[in-house]
């Protein structure tokens, strides 16, 4: 009978996660074909055990249990499992005390582990399975395959709550089904076949919500907070394709869940919560929770040093007996491989796959297969780990930013309630988050979203510059813009995913997938991530390999914990982050909301997860042999972070309001009450000047040792360490900014700019900074640099008139002075005379100040007994462009250096005409300080000062003095008509003079009048070279021209 073989794998399943159940009774029911169970208790340590979650189960119940068996229909239609109301409560587990216990003694725990697993084991139902002549073993094996793969799991209310402090986290899911799909993602009973060796499940999400709140002493919630997520819908698709009929494990596993609508909502006091939340989760990730105690130190066996949550004890561990093998390697190794360790959440998950769409170890003993068979073939499939991919997708998300007040009620005795208002809004579009990983040696993580933007609601502090009275455009309340429109883009961010139609799968074909890390940087570029997103792009790539072992090491079984198996193993992580074009407008209104989002997320008294590491150095120190040194300079994995911003613009405006008096002493750490409310009726101001700043490219790069501290204590204890090994002791980081230009700006009451007026033309600078890691495991090598840094800014120039120093000086007076910014109103004749008519000439125009630095070098380095800094200037040029006869400029210098003064003296050495400086003529200023870094100990050694000045001319013009006395004065002209413009370059290109056409002398030359940096200011420029501090210490040449 097919109840025979179908009813002993159902029960299995029901008695290992309930108590108290009776097969004798569950068995008839089951026969009857419709099972109804009230009031069960969950077996919680059973859920922990095999879930092996970092939290503990406080309480699981399920209000009812339906189990609906078709027996006559069986191999048509599905087995229904309905559960209404289940209930779970959950806190993080004790950490600290859980892991040291664990490290403890590994003996002990091995069989404590081995007891508890054979305990929860389920008790296997003491009934043999009839044989029956008419029913073949190869058709009950295929009618059990296709009864497991059409299993409907329907799940009504689900409740789930995190209890930790004061913090309630609840999810309350009204409805999620989980049943079996066709080719097109419709309902069906299906299987997979010869043909088709494929697999689809479809998961419904009904009306999600998510809750977090905040309990009193006694653990009640006194006050209810609005819904983090209220009623969300969302769908999840299950891709699963198997190698052949008799695969246990798929070979390619894929999930992803689609999410049209994502409303988020966090009051400020939810905010520190929810990052509490969050720094749970980066806390699990990377394995930190609970590792140390109070004046103990950590041991290097019991902690994995996860690489971004993807490596592993094994992982390190492997990588420590290859190439640190004196140093730290633990007395049993395999040890560290039970379940109860700590790990980070890839492996965790990669060690949940199997459970989850794999059938269960005693199927194989209810169908009479030979275990000792069954045993080889699961170890043949553990040579190849499947491959998954995880991807969640969200078409629309936004996120508001509410703060609360208590408002009671008309009567005494009435509780309060909280009133909450909208003040920020985050809004994104074609949000992608997808993971790639093939076993523990390969894991990809790719993130991405097509647009967003941040938009001001109502009012902030009593401010009402944004409520609805207001009748203030959407531009203006919108002061964060980056990507491009979802429906100019398309739907790239769904390519080849399940919801994808051009996907392989939904074409009938079979995904290939990029597992190699050289085809992957060659594939996943910054370009074609920014050409499928737009907004933000980021990529993070794990691989390990095995060079020299038993093949390679995705064919490698690296849970076994047995290194003698494998070779060397090099591991390497990269993160790339692209952002596109940004427009980034800081208005009063968006600081403020800004500044106190931070205030309210630093209001909280949580304590850190996990306490910061005590920095002291092994005492047994060990001497590696000459193999051993050599070996590890072979390879030294590094995590390494590139981060690149194109088309950046800022936009300070001239402060409208200013109350940062109130917020910023609270984010110093000083003790202030930031519930101040402002009882001045807001006006806005326009026209509103304001600065604005464009950058072509910034570029950030950030390389780490992946494990600083085993790496540290090997090679300080060398005698003589390496350059290449002393470079992999260090975090290095790299800043580039490319196109960097300024200029003023203002906005009127239309929304539009006018023209822009150059200040800074662009200019391109670089700085290097690289810091040793553990200092004080150097203490007894004075020589070794603790702190170096490279500054170099081949050209810098400013240029403004008297009027456009005075507009920025009341720009940066409307931030700085605390009080009603509308006494600061900029005067009419000022914004005029800065914001000239396009054809309209001025009938007394202002001279302009230009100043210019050039070749400019900055070294600075420290050690445990001195800190030094040199530098070096090439050249400094000022000059004065006054308005000169018949229209043109006259180019008048008034400081110039470096400049042979020999001659000075004479009238020939003013009225004579020479060329700017060469190439090879010295530099301006040159300097080097030294000072002890403890003053105390001075007579140790001494300070240095060494300075040497070349030759600078100085001219009095009198054209700086009519600089200077400028005033602003009311003008007879009629207003100002701005232009709006959209994307106009501050630096406006001109043709270059020729060298010899620039003189320095009391007789200007005419020239046209032009925002370009002058050719005086513009000489040539010497070429730097930085070194970019590599192991093979190989210069890099930096060569920085411009028009």
């Amino acid at each position: 009978m097919l109840e025979s073989y179908v009813t002993p794998i159902l029960m299995s399943y029901v008695n290992r996660y309930i108590k108290n159940l009776k097969p004798s009774d569950l068995q008839l029911s089951l026969w009857g074909g419709d099972v109804v169970l009230s009031k069960l208790e969950l077996k919680l340590d059973v859920l922990e055990q095999e879930l092996k979650l970092p939290f503990t189960f406080l309480s699981g119940h399920i209000h009812e249990l339906r189990i609906h068996v078709p027996w006559t229909k069986l191999g048509s239609e599905p087995v229904v499992i309905t559960i209404n109301t289940m209930e779970c409560i959950l806190k993080l587990k004790d950490g600290i005390q859980d892991d040291h216990e664990s490290c403890g003694s590994n003996s002990t725990n091995r069989s404590t582990t081995e007891n508890t697993k054979s305990s929860v084991k389920p008790r296997r139902i003491q009934q043999a399975a009839p044989t029956d002549p008419d029913l073949p073993p190869g058709y009950v094996q295929s009618l059990i395959r296709r009864v497991v793969n059409n299993v409907n799991i329907v799940i009504n209310n689900l409740i789930l709550k995190y209890v930790e402090d004061d913090i309630v986290l609840s999810v309350n899911i009204t409805s999620a089904e989980c049943y079996t799909v066709g080719e097109l993602w419709d309902r069906a009973f299906m299987d997979i076949s010869a043909t088709d060796l494929v697999l689809r499940k479809v998961i419904n999400f009904s009306d999600c919500t998510v809750c977090l709140d905040k309990r009193n002493a006694s653990g009640k919630i006194e006050f209810y907070q609005d819904p983090l997520l209220y009623k969300c819908s969302f769908r999840t698709r299950l891709h699963f394709t198997y190698d052949n009929l008799n695969s246990k494990m798929p070979s390619v596993i894929k999930i992803h869940t689609l999410v049209e609508s994502l409303k988020l909502s966090i009051t400020d006091q939810q905010l520190p919560m929810f990052i509490r939340i969050m720094q749970l989760g980066i806390a699990l990730y990377y394995g930190e929770i609970g590792n140390f105690k109070d004046g103990e130190t950590e041991d290097p066996t019991c902690h994995s040093k996860d690489m971004l949550g993807n490596i592993t004890g094994v992982e390190d561990e492997t990588r420590i007996d290859m190439q640190y093998p004196a140093q730290y390697k633990g007395q049993e190794l395999y040890s560290q491989q039970e379940d109860e360790q700590p790990q980070g959440w890839v492996s965790w998950a990669w060690s949940f796959v199997p459970a989850i769409v794999s059938y269960d170890d005693n199927e194989e003993d209810f169908l009479g297969n030979d275990p000792t068979s069954a045993m080889h073939q699961q170890k043949a499939q553990t040579l190849k780990d499947p491959i998954v991919s995880i991807g969640f997708y969200c078409t629309k998300a936004t996120v508001t930013f509410k703060l609360t007040e208590m408002q009671a009620e008309s009567s005494y005795y009435s509780p309060q309630k909280v009133k909450s208002k909208e003040v920020l809004c985050w809004e994104q579009e074609g949000t992608t988050v997808e993971a790639l990983m093939m076993g523990e040696p390969f894991f990809d993580c790719q993130i991405g979203f097509v647009g967003c933007r941040a938009m001001c609601l109502k009012g902030i502090m009593g401010v009402k510059d944004f409520e609805e009275n207001m009748n203030r455009s959407e531009t203006e309340a919108c002061f964060f813009i980056c990507g491009e429109n979802l429906s100019m883009k398309g739907l790239t961010y769904l390519t080849n995913s399940l919801f994808d139609y051009r996907s392989p799968e939904n074409n009938g074909t079979r995904a290939e997938f990029i597992l190699d890390a050289a085809h992957h940087k060659e594939t996943y570029t910054e370009i074609a991530g920014m050409q499928r997103f737009g907004a933000f792009y980021m990529d993070y790539l794990y691989t390990m390999e095995n060079i020299s072992g038993k093949g390679s090491a995705n064919q490698q079984d690296f849970s076994s914990g047995k290194s003698e198996d494998m070779g060397v193993v090099q591991e390497k992580s990269t993160k790339s982050l692209v952002i596109g074009p940004v427009d980034f407008r800081l208005d009063s209104s968006a600081v403020h909301r800004i500044l106190k989002m931070i205030v309210c997320a630093l209001e909280h008294e949580y304590e850190p997860y996990s306490g910061l590491k005590p920095d002291i150095k092994d005492e047994n120190e060990t001497t590696l042999n000459p193999e051993e040194v050599a070996s590890l300079e072979e390879y030294i994995p590094t995590r390494h972070t590139s981060i690149t911003l194109l088309k950046c613009t800022c936009t300070i405006f001239m402060a409208e309001f200013n109350l940062l008096d109130h917020l910023l002493p609270v984010i110093m750490g000083e003790k202030n009450s930031s519930n101040f409310m402002n009882t001045t009726n807001f006006q806005s101001l326009r026209p509103l000047p304001s600065i604005q700043i464009l950058v072509d490219k910034i570029n950030l790069e950030h390389s780490v040792p992946m494990y600083a501290e085993q790496l540290v204590h090997v090679v300080s204890n060398l005698t003589q360490p390496s350059d290449n090994l002393l470079h992999y002791c260090y975090a290095h980081c790299y800043l580039k900014i490319f196109g960097f230009q300024a200029g003023l700006t203002s906005l009127d009451c239309r929304g539009s700019y006018c023209l822009p007026v150059p200040i800074i033309p662009s200019f391109s600078t670089a700085l290097y900074v690289k810091l040793l890691k553990l200092p004080t495991c150097w203490t007894k090598r004075s020589q070794i640099a603790i702190t170096e840094g490279i500054f170099e800014l081949p050209n810098l120039t400013i240029q403004a008139t008297r009027a456009q120093t005075l507009l920025l000086q009341a720009i940066y007076q409307s931030w700085s002075h605390i009080g009603n910014v509308n006494s600061l109103s900029v005067n009419e004749a000022l914004m005029n005379e800065v914001f000239q008519t396009i054809g309209v000439k001025s009938k007394n125009p202002l001279p302009t100040l230009e100043g210019s630095i050039q070749n400019v070098e900055l070294k600075y380095c420290s050690t445990s007994l001195v800190k030094c800094a040199s530098g070096t200037m090439g050249s400094i040029k000022i000059c004065a462009k006054a308005p000169g006869d018949s229209g043109k400029e006259k180019l008048i210098p008034l400081l110039q250096g470096p400049s042979d003064t020999k001659d000075l003296h004479s009238s020939k050495w003013l009225n004579e005409s020479r060329k700017p400086e060469s190439l090879l003529a010295p530099d301006l200023i040159a300097f080097t300080v030294q000072v002890p870094q403890y003053m105390d100990y001075c007579h140790n050694s001494g300070a240095v000062l060494l300075c040497s000045v070349q030759g600078l001319a100085v001219n009095i013009d009198p054209v700086l003095y009519t600089w200077l006395i400028y005033q602003p004065q009311k003008r007879t002209s009629r207003h100002t008509q701005q232009q709006p413009v959209v994307a106009v370059p501050l630096v406006v290109p001109i043709s270059r003079r020729k060298e010899d056409e620039v003189s320095v002398g009391s007789a200007p030359l005419a020239k046209q009048q032009s925002y370009q940096a002058s050719e005086y200011a513009s000489s040539p420029i010497k070429t730097k070279t930085i070194t970019d501090y590599k192991g093979e210490k190989t210069p890099e040449k930096h060569c920085f021209w411009f028009p």
